[in-house]
């Protein structure tokens, strides 16, 4: 295995991650924003025998001169078949070749599930259990996608299609979606809620040419008022549910599944294939958990986080 840093040009690692439906942490966006918010970023191309096989975005905290901890947070994506054996090749090799000075300590979250050492990963210590989310497969008809969705479920969306709730897109300029992020904030406050910097998201929407490329946001009204909203961050042929508010009346008329099945539509009509719903906790939030569930999603249990 030899590895490569930092000598991917932007085009071809856009092409590869979108073809692999690749994880939002591992969009090269992600990482020019987390550059630009002041975080260190590190890009790996890993060969093998001379062929790309993958790519591995770290984003990286440094301690001065006493050695810095890198994080490759559902990486690396594999570019084709690689076996557990050659997967714990290219996880030493980057290790040792982490362009860093002092201690170097890297941790990976491979987007492989279970335990059985499928990741190459057997030989790191498992420092954190695997994060939890909902998967759902854009890629059928729509007739499909709703006949997977739980019945309850189902039943709130009718509901929700009946009442007077109204849907619109949310334009891409700041002015625009800005008051969402600032719902964001209070309820970050107030319930406690962990997630992205808020100042992430500026600059990755508009890190593209075509805003709209990288970001859908919809939002529910009732006559002039703003009752839910929802905003899901594009990433090649895959995306990630990002923020959602909903005041009591948009609870109250189910906007959340409304907005939710809208957007699901929306996207596989761009060409996404893979809705990343976040994360899933039935113990902290089992409301939100049995609302992702509902979708009829795949319930995805990650690896977990390995040091070395």
């Amino acid at each position: 295995m030899k590895i490569l840093w930092d000598r991917f040009a932007q085009p071809d690692w856009d092409a590869a991650h979108g073809r692999t439906s690749g994880a939002l942490q591992q969009d090269w966006a992600y990482g020019a924003t987390m550059r630009l918010l002041g975080v260190p970023v590190l890009r790996a191309l890993i060969e093998q025998d001379g062929s790309p096989v993958g790519l591995a975005q770290f984003i990286v905290r440094s301690f001065g001169p006493l050695g810095s901890l890198s994080l490759c947070s559902r990486g690396p994506i594999w570019l084709q078949d690689v076996s557990a054996a050659d997967k714990a090749s290219a996880s030493r090799a980057l290790r040792q070749s982490l362009p860093r000075s002092g201690l170097k300590f890297v941790l990976i979250t491979p987007e492989e599930t279970g335990q059985s050492g499928e990741h190459g990963l057997r030989a790191w210590r498992r420092v954190m259990s695997g994060y939890a989310t909902v998967l759902i497969d854009l890629q059928p008809q729509a007739e499909t996608l709703r006949a997977a969705l739980d019945g309850k479920w189902r039943n709130r969306l009718v509901a929700a299609e009946a009442s007077e709730l109204q849907v619109h897109r949310i334009g891409t300029n700041p002015g625009q979606y800005r008051w969402l992020l600032d719902q964001e904030e209070a309820q970050r406050q107030t319930k406690g809620l962990a997630g992205l910097p808020l100042g992430f998201y500026e600059p990755y929407i508009g890190s593209r040419q075509q805003p709209a490329q990288c970001v859908l946001s919809l939002r529910a009204d009732v006559g002039r008022e703003r009752v839910a909203a929802m905003m899901f961050l594009i990433h090649g042929q895959a995306a990630t549910y990002q923020v959602g508010w909903s005041n009591d009346q948009g609870r109250e008329l189910n906007a959340h599944n409304l907005l939710l099945w809208r957007a699901m539509l929306e996207l596989q009509s761009r060409g996404v294939r893979r809705l990343d719903l976040g994360g899933v906790n039935t113990v902290r939030s089992a409301g939100l958990a049995r609302f992702k569930i509902g979708t009829g999603g795949q319930v995805l249990q990650l690896a977990g986080t390995y040091l070395a």
